[in-house]
């Protein structure tokens, strides 16, 4: 249209200038040019026409619509997924009184830090039983919750780790999502600084790295079945800890797209670590994710993690 505009100026201005000389008539081609003007303004006064009538009848823009016609929204920083399971109502209190918060200040958080936290469980293998009602109803209170479908129990730790990063990464469009266990103190400043300052890689894998033995005895606290897969040294590859970790966006996708064919161990932090194997991804061994006794505020630790007692 503007090119039709600029030509149409044009045209008007040389039949402006040919006529202040004298010369009563122009060439076939000025006048079929003028032709062609004449009809894109034709057109071009429809168009604007029917935008006109569109706007009356409440039509705007898909990013307008999105954003109820104020600007864009900011993307969040992170998604924080805390992974907890039934009977842990005490530790998510905690956590809640201690860092997460909950009501206003959960929604403050989420827009003045660009911060999402909720925490994840699964339902009950008998489905609708007290348990699976005992978490609706603290749900109901406290709106905190992501309850993915799927088993809650150990066995499906891995599994469960795997839908969190799907669900994430289809409910929020973040730079970074984290995994958190419920017996962990996170300061929320700290992470997010940490996490910012590696905006500026695509594919980032950041946790407190570490690899170890493989234990092939079904006695053993740590038994891995899938242990012959690791070869005759039988050493993990290198994997965040389990207790946080995060990942950025583009590996949650990666994640969410290949979910069915994501191998998953019997360890969830393994299991997160081997999704990774293959593909150009920045493994950041960040010491301010490596989890510490119990520390007082006055510690300079960046993400200042400490754990929780243990309850039940």
């Amino acid at each position: 249209m503007w090119q039709d505009a600029e030509s149409r100026v044009y045209l008007i201005q040389e039949l402006d200038k040919r006529t202040g000389q004298g010369h009563s008539a122009i060439s076939v081609d000025d006048t079929l040019k003028i032709i062609a003007c004449r009809e894109q303004q034709k057109k071009l006064s429809a168009l604007e026409m029917d935008l006109a009538a569109a706007r009356q009848e409440g039509f705007v823009s898909k990013q307008r619509s999105d954003n109820d016609g104020t600007r864009p929204k900011k993307k969040p920083l992170a998604v924080i997924g805390i992974i907890t399971t039934f009977g842990r109502k005490k530790n998510r209190d905690a956590i809640r009184k201690a860092w997460m918060h909950s009501g206003a200040a959960l929604k403050k958080l989420e827009e003045e830090k660009g911060i999402v936290v909720r925490f994840v469980i699964g339902r009950s293998s008998n489905r609708g039983d007290s348990l699976d009602r005992e978490i609706d109803n603290e749900n109901s209170e406290t709106n905190d919750f992501i309850i993915l479908n799927l088993v809650e129990a150990p066995e499906e730790r891995s599994k469960k780790i795997k839908s969190f990063f799907v669900h994430a990464v289809e409910s929020w469009d973040a730079e970074f999502y984290v995994k958190v266990n419920d017996d962990v103190y996170v300061n929320i400043d700290s992470l997010g600084a940490t996490l910012s300052a590696n905006l500026d890689k695509p594919r980032v894998y950041m946790g407190c790295m570490k690899s170890g033995e493989v234990f092939a005895e079904p006695s053993h606290k740590w038994y891995e079945p899938d242990w012959w897969k690791f070869g005759d040294a039988k050493s993990y590859f290198r994997h965040a800890s389990g207790e946080i970790y995060a990942i950025s966006r583009a590996l949650a996708q990666f994640i969410s797209i290949n979910r069915s064919i994501l191998r998953t161990y019997a360890h969830d932090d393994i299991s997160a670590g081997s999704w990774f194997i293959g593909i150009d991804v920045k493994h950041v061994n960040e010491a301010k994710f490596c989890c510490s006794p119990w520390s007082t505020a006055s510690d300079s630790i960046g993400i200042w993690i400490v754990l929780f007692y243990s309850s039940t």
